[in-house]
């Protein structure tokens, strides 16, 4: 796990698509960055302030998974970008798909710390699976 002290979102390990035979798709490696808020929040908070960021301006986005978290998948129009973002034990996790730039990546970021006026750290997971 890396922390950047300056977030970049530079995406170190891009994940790789495989379509199995028996349907779906997999994800092999990835780059993932947990953004951890420097002010003590519960996931519902934080579900609350990325649900208004992303309603606020220029994203597309759905959480249409049957999981016990809130899993979003975000198109940012602006930058055209495509990733997934998660909730999950006082983190937000951002979450790089194969075509996923840093632009949309930091514009998320910006919105949230706009928004909240909290400090963030950032750490960047890397799997090569």
């Amino acid at each position: 796990m890396t922390r950047e002290s300056t977030p970049r979102f530079a995406i170190a390990e891009r994940p790789r698509r495989r379509y199995p035979r028996r349907g779906g798709v997999e994800y092999e490696g990835q780059t993932a960055f947990d953004l951890a808020p420097g002010t003590a929040v519960d996931d519902d908070g934080l579900v609350e302030l990325v649900e208004s960021v992303l309603s606020a301006d220029g994203y597309t986005y759905g959480d249409w998974f049957d999981l016990p978290m809130p899993l979003y998948l975000v198109h940012d129009h602006r930058t055209g970008d495509t990733f997934r973002v998660a909730v999950r034990d006082g983190t937000v996790e951002f979450h790089a798909l194969p075509g996923t730039d840093p632009p949309g990546l930091r514009r998320l970021f910006e919105g949230l710390r706009t928004a909240s006026g909290w400090k963030w750290s950032v750490d960047r997971r890397t799997t090569a699976d």
